[in-house]
This record gives structure tokens, sequence and C-alpha cells, in this order.
């Protein structure tokens, strides 16, 4: 009997301050929650910040070894300089994933809410319940939606719509 290829894809939402990342492992058609969390970076510099962010990243990109990872699009926002800001976190991110050889998809908003709960333009709320129902889970920390929408980002990654 062939063994069932396992995947290990770790979800990424990029901010400032707080970086939310999923681990989750897909075996065959099913998904199971490994872990997730925030990377927390200190309101210092920004310069000090973004290698906060690099150096905590690769350590858990150290722990964890995942197969894939998942980044999620910027979308516009209205305040300018926030959106600066996760621009510039977000290519922290990728510099980190290219150097340490992990392949990674970027993915747009709609598509992990699409991916996640079937509505590419669901609430917050809506795709929080699913990424529970998802990975059975009974419920995520609700105060925490940057780490569910990085697994939500890593379902999106999971799906058919990205092998």
């Amino acid at each position: 009997m062939a063994s069932k290829k396992s995947t290990t894809i770790l979800g990424i939402d990029p901010g400032t301050v707080r970086i939310g990342y999923g681990l989750i492992k897909k075996e065959g058609g099913n998904l199971k929650y490994v872990q997730s969390g925030l990377i927390n970076i200190s309101r210092d510099k920004k310069e000090n910040q973004l290698l906060e962010l690099e150096k905590n990243l690769l350590k858990l990109l150290y722990k964890t070894r995942p197969n894939l990872a998942g980044v999620e699009k910027l979308y516009f926002v209205k305040n300018k300089k926030t959106a600066l800001d996760v621009a510039q976190a977000r290519g922290v991110i990728i510099a980190v994933l290219a150097k340490s050889k992990t392949p990674f998809i970027e993915v747009a908003p709609t598509q992990v809410k699409l991916a996640a709960a079937g509505n590419g333009r669901a609430s917050k709320e809506a795709v929080a319940k699913m990424v529970c129902l998802n990975l059975g889970l009974d419920r995520i920390d609700k105060k925490i939606d940057d780490t569910t929408d990085a697994l939500a980002v890593a379902i999106a990654v999971s799906s058919k719509i990205y092998f």
C-alpha cells in the first residue's frame, strides 16, 4: 500500500509589528492543524524592526521546516504609511523565504477567502469559522485574527488551485 504524500505548509499574514503564521499539514486530501502564532516585533526604528523580523522568521523556518509557504499579497488600504510599512515587511518575508530556499506562493486576499470560506468577499468572522471547521478545531483565539488569517493562507495554498 502506497503511503500518502505529506506536505507541511506555512501560511504568513504580513504586518508591521505582528506577523501571523499558521502551519498545517496536508496528507492526501486531509488538512491537519500543526501550530500557529505571532511573530511580535518591537516598536523600534524601522531598520531594526526589519532585521528583527528576518531573524525571527529564519528561526521559525528552521524550527518548522515547511515544504511550502504562502504569503498574503498586500491589498490597497486607505492608510498609505501602513501600506508601505507592510510592503517593507513583505519584502523581508519574501527575501527570507528565498534565502532559506523555501518555495512560496503569493495569494491575494480574495483567493484566501474563497479557498477558506467559499466566498471571496467573506467576513473575517466567516473565514475564522471556516478555518476552524476545515482544520477540525473548536476555536482559535478570536482576538488574534492574524493567526486565523495565516492559517487561511495555508489552506488556500493547500487547495488544488495551486497544485
